[in-house]
């Protein structure tokens, strides 16, 4: 069985995007895949997620990368040396105390009252 990595596209018309796997050659372009590596934006030509320690195995024990996948995981290295991804956890949400009632409405209501027992 020869294996080949490639893209496997998963997105709508006019939006493509990608994932990259490891799959049987004869397989079909989305048919059943042996491993998920990654995913590709292709409208941004970004690597979204990229998992470069299974692709190093697959590499390792005899699967041949596609053009357009040597180039993008070459790109990604590159980007990689760059800037170190680092993972930033999301701040907490604050959460904001609720507002009391306007007193306008009870104010309102405590002039009218004062007004009816004048008369």
């Amino acid at each position: 069985m020869s294996v080949r990595i490639r893209l496997n596209r998963i997105g709508k018309k006019h939006v493509p995007f990608c994932r990259i796997v490891a799959t049987d050659s004869r397989r079909a372009r989305d048919g059943a895949v042996l491993a998920d590596l990654g995913t590709y934006d292709m409208l941004k030509s970004t690597v979204v997620r990229f998992d470069e320690q299974g692709f190093d195995h697959w590499v390792s024990v005899g699967a041949q990368p596609s053009e357009t996948v040597q180039k993008i995981v070459k790109s990604f290295k590159k980007a990689q040396k760059k800037e170190p991804i680092v993972s930033v956890a999301a701040p907490k949400a604050v959460k904001k105390p609720k507002k009391a009632e306007p007193k306008t409405v009870k104010a309102k209501k405590v002039v009218q009252e004062e007004k009816k027992s004048d008369s």
